[in-house]
């Protein structure tokens, strides 16, 4: 089969699209012939740590259709139309075939497309665990996303509105009427105005790209309120870990996500995309050969929405 592979040595970006040989499933594995795979910030964070997959295949947010089952799967059988995260079992989505145990992977509605399905698994999960599950967020409660304009971002926006919140969007000018579009109460332009120093405080901040100190994002919470950081660079993600707890005194707590995927909270965001409740925003789609350049683009972080892979 074909598949974008790691190798160190191959310049400049270390992906190699390149024959190999197509992965057989034991007992407990479904194979799946891929349609659509979307790239995430933990494909290019990953391969910078030199963190890679046993084969070397990156990927990890699939949408396909199972090509055959192991003797112990009974939740799928072949020409099953799935949806899946592949990031705790070992990535392999950048080909034309991959295996996973099925409790990665969810039915895919029909009347979601293979790219929308394959954009849902990391950035929407991400986004639903970062306000229902560490930011608790309730109907009416005035919160800040920052970094509105990429994958996690415009889910986030849409799920807090999902969940009846005031929301307040920074993004940059490229991104300000995609983020109003997607229901935005406010959107803030952080090229033209500094959020910081608007003496507005919220219930809830979502930091997708949080690259101010965390004494700043503090300062404008409310009493009682609450910080996620779910994204931005390596140093970011450092300072918030480490620093996080020890500026959660009193009331204001100050966290950060490790997202986790599972099936109940993907059937739960497919549903709300399959009820356009949620829609996935893809910015470009590129073919699977040209996933070195689809893995630069998002690395760049300046995404409008998601990028996919598509091997239709």
């Amino acid at each position: 089969m074909k598949a974008v592979v790691y190798n160190k040595k191959a310049l400049p970006d270390k992906l190699v699209y390149c024959d190999v040989g197509k992965p057989v499933p034991n007992d407990n594995e479904v194979l799946i012939k891929i349609v659509a795979v979307s790239a995430n910030a933990a494909d290019y964070r990953s391969m910078k740590m030199g963190i890679i997959p046993k084969r070397g295949i990156f990927g990890a947010d699939i949408a396909g259709r199972v090509e055959s089952i192991g003797k112990n799967i009974c939740q799928f059988k072949p020409g099953d139309e799935v949806i899946g995260d592949l990031a705790s079992y070992g990535f392999g989505g950048f080909a034309e075939y991959a295996v996973a145990p099925e409790k990665v992977l969810i039915s895919k509605p029909s009347g979601i497309s293979f790219d929308d399905a394959s954009a849902l698994p990391m950035a929407a999960l991400t986004a639903l665990q970062a306000l229902r599950d560490k930011g608790n967020i309730k109907k009416g409660q005035h919160v800040l996303i920052v970094g509105s304009g990429g994958g996690v971002g415009t889910f986030a926006v849409q799920l807090a509105k999902y969940y009846g919140a005031i929301v307040t969007a920074v993004c940059s000018t490229a991104n300000v009427e995609q983020t109003s579009s997607l229901g935005a109460d406010y959107v803030i332009d952080y090229t033209k105005e500094d959020f910081i120093k608007r003496n507005v405080h919220y219930d809830l901040i979502v930091a997708v790209n949080g690259n101010r100190p965390l004494s700043a994002y503090r300062r404008i919470l409310k009493a009682e309120g609450c910080y996620v950081m779910v994204g931005g660079g390596l140093p970011q993600i450092f300072k918030s870990l480490v620093f996080g707890p020890l500026m959660s005194f009193g009331s204001k707590k100050m966290l950060s996500l490790a997202a986790k995927s599972n099936q109940k909270d993907l059937e739960f965001v497919v549903k709300l995309a399959e009820d356009g409740v949620i829609k996935p925003v893809i910015d470009r789609r590129y073919s699977l050969e040209k996933t070195a350049d689809a893995m630069r683009y998002l690395s760049e972080g300046h995404a409008h929405g998601k990028v996919v892979v598509t091997l239709q």
